[in-house]
């Protein structure tokens, strides 16, 4: 019997990240057809499940692929050949399809594309939580965490798919920049899976799972400027001086914003996995008060200091700029 509670979990998170880019972006398709295409993206998380389960059968029965990918470079081997190409793929056939059948019957806006694939997107999203949840592979937390995470993994290709659709001549230049953002996507999405089960392994593999969050970042940072883009406005600048060295230092306060930022949330993400197996009459506790509170702090410092950073950076470009 499918447990109630486990699939609100599974689909809410999901579903009001959905209602907030719909209420965002101007001139939003109707909500019952982001609806059909967050449904779409359901079965499209079956369709690369179910091409995975296959993929595994078949090439584990040339070689030992369950041993393979119990080292760090199996894991990313199988990210990038078996998980990003299958899922980022069913992601796209999930929005080409669709898409370019209302193509022939109305005028789609870019916006409207970029929004529909981040439907799909959350729609996967929604499945693979599903399957997380019942198996008890992963937290509620864990999941709601990674909400956002394959609607920022499709943004590229989701884009350049926009531009494509909404062009009146259609070059073979416009298609290798689809399969080019496509590829990216590809990348990243292995990219942060192994980064993710970095944690598991001894010293120095394991400092790897500090790039994690510092990267997540960084692919919302890319989200919101391909939204912005597609919504028409400009897009916010960081770095702008005419100097090379100028550029350097503001791309060196960049990364560091990245990596402060994304280790405090990490910080942050990590306290609340240390403190959740606890009851709640321990918290109260005056150990683990101060542990609390400190930790907090320290988090909380290290993100200050990161927006500050950024805002430093947006002050002068747009000082700079005008």
């Amino acid at each position: 019997m499918v447990d109630l509670s486990l699939l609100l979990w599974a689909a809410i998170p999901p579903l009001l990240l959905l209602g907030y880019y719909y209420y965002r972006v101007p001139f939003a398709p109707p909500l019952v057809k982001l609806l059909m295409f967050f449904i779409i993206g359901v079965i499209s998380g079956i369709l690369a499940l179910s091409l995975e389960w296959i993929f595994e059968t078949v090439v584990n029965s040339f070689v030992d692929w369950h041993q393979i990918k119990r080292s760090l470079p199996g894991i990313a081997l199988r990210q990038l050949v078996e998980v990003g190409l299958i899922e980022e793929g069913c992601k796209l056939i999930a929005v080409v399809i669709p898409t370019c059948y209302l193509q022939r019957r109305y005028r789609l806006l870019q916006s409207t594309v970029f929004l529909l694939t981040i439907a799909v997107a959350l729609g996967f999203t929604a499945e693979e939580n599903w399957i997380y949840l019942f198996h008890d592979t992963a937290s509620i937390f864990d999941r709601i965490i990674g909400t956002p995470v394959h609607a920022m993994f499709s943004a590229p290709w989701g884009y350049a798919l926009g531009i494509y659709i909404c062009l009146h001549t259609r070059l073979n230049r416009d298609r290798n920049f689809i399969f080019r953002a496509w590829l990216n996507s590809v990348i990243c999405h292995a990219l942060v899976n192994v980064l993710s089960s970095a944690w598991r392994y001894s010293l120095p593999l394991h400092f790897l799972s500090y790039g994690l969050f510092p990267f997540l970042l960084w692919m919302f940072w890319r989200l919101e400027q391909l939204l912005r883009k597609v919504e028409g406005k400009p897009a916010i600048i960081l770095i702008l001086d005419r100097t090379p060295q100028r550029r350097y230092w503001q791309r060196s306060l960049v990364l560091f914003a990245l990596v402060l930022g994304g280790n405090a949330i990490f910080g942050l993400f990590l306290l609340v996995k240390i403190l959740s197996p606890l009851s709640p009459s321990k918290l109260f506790d005056r150990d683990i008060l101060w542990f609390i509170f400190s930790r907090f702090l320290l988090n909380l410092f290290f993100g200050v200091f990161a927006w500050g950073i950024y805002r430093y950076l947006r002050h002068s470009a747009r000082r700079r700029y005008f």
